[in-house]
């Protein structure tokens, strides 16, 4: 045999063999790599794995506020939104995302969070309504708040707020999952899905002022306890146990 015919076997024998690797089994495919976590940067795979447990696919219809609400998006500029998906809000069930808060996602991830979110927001028809700001712009004054709850609220939560034809909203653990600014956005933002107005029609004719929803939050903000997840008082576990320890 020649030397030509000899290099020409070893030459087939060879691509025979590579050609039988790349389809042995266990090999992977052509486009089966795994991205990293950390390199993932589309919006609807980042808002989907880290955000609509709460918020609701598309920003709508969880447990947490709309993100995907005309007025949120309004209210609420970028660094608010940006700030609260890095570092969260401590004492409720918002986590910190960004690596630099304890999370899991890069500084890129949150921007593009941010971005995708945005990418959500149209018009809004005020009807004559100032928008409220998104942090308030005095303090709330809870006895003032008192009389605008009686106002504007307790006909659906009640007189005392514990619940009517809507639900009660001075609840303990209720009040204990959530901080101030979500309690403001409740009032502002209302929860139409569920009926519940926004804050220009709590009261009829007019929409509530920035002082008057101040207030009423900081009335809400009072009745949370002081130590939210704290043992039964012991004369309260006598009456349960009947004195049973």
């Amino acid at each position: 045999m020649s030397d030509r015919t000899l290099f020409l076997s070893l030459a087939c024998t060879m691509l025979l063999v590579c050609g039988a690797c790349s389809n042995s089994p266990g090999r992977p495919r052509a486009g089966s790599a795994i991205t990293p976590p950390n390199q993932i940067d589309k919006f609807d795979v980042l808002y989907s794995q880290n955000c609509a447990g709460c918020h609701g696919p598309g920003g709508k219809g969880g447990a947490a506020i709309s993100l995907a609400d005309p007025l949120f998006l309004a209210i609420a500029d970028d660094a608010a939104i940006r700030r609260t998906a890095a570092n969260g809000v401590p004492g409720t069930p918002m986590p910190a995302f960004a690596q630099s808060a304890g999370g899991l996602l890069t500084d890129k991830q949150i921007d593009a969070l941010v971005t995708g979110v945005r990418s959500w927001a149209s018009p809004v028809t005020l009807r004559d309504a100032t928008l409220p700001s998104y942090v308030p712009r005095a303090a709330g004054n809870p006895e003032r708040g008192a009389t605008v709850y009686r106002t504007s609220c307790s006909s659906c939560h009640g007189v005392e707020g514990r619940g009517g034809k809507a639900s009660s909203i001075v609840d303990g653990s209720y009040l204990a999952l959530v901080s101030d600014q979500d309690l403001r956005m409740s009032v502002i933002l209302g929860r139409p899905a569920l009926g519940a107005p926004d804050w220009r029609s709590d009261i009829p004719g007019r929409p509530l002022s920035e002082q008057e929803i101040s207030d009423v939050v900081a009335w809400l903000a009072a009745q949370r306890p002081a130590n939210p997840g704290q043992p039964y008082p012991a004369s309260t576990m006598n009456r349960v146990t009947g004195g049973v320890q």
